[in-house]
């Protein structure tokens, strides 16, 4: 019975109850921190929590994201937010619901229930009055968010100096800014890395944060404001051309995210043909979305494969994607 109830949360009224000036906002620019986004961006986030069905309380979570001009999404995960007991089922399956700001509401209009949208949280009420539950704002943090090079590590980056890279620049004090390539050469690796994707709230696709991790320059692990999607394989955490995240687990742009990468390099025999592809486990906010995966080929827009070693690229793509706490440890 979860999913008539999931439709009656997500066709609800979502109401908000304290004055945002919604309006106001400038959703043509694009906000590289929290601090100077809008106030729209105070209700995109994740919620989670319980409702009332059929005598039972049964989890959600739901993905709120702000598009611009005053409109949102709402995304619900029978079970839980992704990574956090949601299956991964068909995301083509998953219940969504627009909404058009007016004033200080942003309204979803349904039959049945009332859901009162706050910064911190969703009240959902029946049309008889009575509670049905409440889903609580979160803040998830990844579990290897500032995790400590180890012993033997090789940094490439810990915000006192891009040196280690080719065209490496720092910017907001402390940061590197994406278009660089390290400038020594990998083989056999785990990598550990961090990334911020700015708020770019009028953009769409593949013009809302894009950049991408070139593992060995030669495989691309997307970067990318997903947040809300289905995760394709050119949505964050996505093998460009060669396979799709296991699950979303892009939390919402302007926090911080880690990606995890323990890589094997392609085998040569001495006439230099390959005798055996790349393979890559990958873990996006400390959550397995590649499992030993197999390579095929490179992907587009950077390096053919061979078997000498080659750099890690942080893709250039127009927009302000930022990195920090980079580090190897060659196998």
């Amino acid at each position: 019975m979860q999913r008539p109830l999931a439709h009656a949360i997500l066709a609800a009224l979502f109401a908000v109850a304290a004055p945002l000036a919604l309006i106001a906002a400038d959703d043509t620019k694009t906000y590289t921190t929290q601090d100077e986004a809008p106030a729209s961006y105070q209700l995109q986030g994740e919620y989670t929590g319980t409702v009332s069905a059929d005598g039972e309380q049964k989890k959600y979570g739901v993905q709120v994201i702000a598009l611009g001009h005053d409109k949102f999404q709402a995304v619900a995960y029978p079970g839980g937010l992704p990574g956090d007991g949601y299956d991964g089922g068909d995301y083509g399956d998953l219940l969504k619901s627009e909404g058009t700001a007016s004033g200080d509401k942003v309204e979803f209009k349904g039959m049945h229930f009332v859901a009162t949208l706050t910064p911190s949280e969703i009240k959902i009420v029946g049309e008889d009055g009575t509670e049905v539950g409440t889903l609580k704002k979160v803040v998830r943090k990844s579990p290897t968010l500032g995790a400590k090079a180890p012993e033997g590590a090789k940094v490439l980056f810990d915000g006192s100096s891009a040196e280690a890279f080719e065209n490496g620049k720092i910017v907001q004090e402390d940061l590197l800014l994406a278009d660089c390539a390290s400038k020594d050469k990998f083989g056999d690796h785990q990598l550990h890395l961090e990334f911020r994707t700015p708020f770019k709230p009028d953009a769409r696709g593949q013009a809302r944060g894009n950049s991408g991790l070139y593992v060995q320059s030669r495989y691309e692990v997307q970067v990318l404001d997903s947040f809300g999607l289905s995760g394709e394989d050119n949505e964050c955490g996505g093998i460009y051309k060669i396979s799709k995240p296991q699950v979303n687990m892009c939390y919402p742009p302007l926090t911080w995210q880690t990606y995890d990468v323990d890589f094997t390099a392609a085998k040569y025999d001495a006439e230099g043909k390959k005798t055996e592809n790349a393979r890559v486990t990958i873990k996006h906010n400390g959550v397995v979305i590649h499992d030993n995966l197999e390579l095929p080929s490179n992907t587009p827009g950077r390096h053919q494969e061979g078997p000498e070693k080659d750099a890690i690229y942080l893709q250039g793509h127009g927009n302000p994607v930022v990195y920090r706490n980079i580090w190897v440890v060659e196998k």
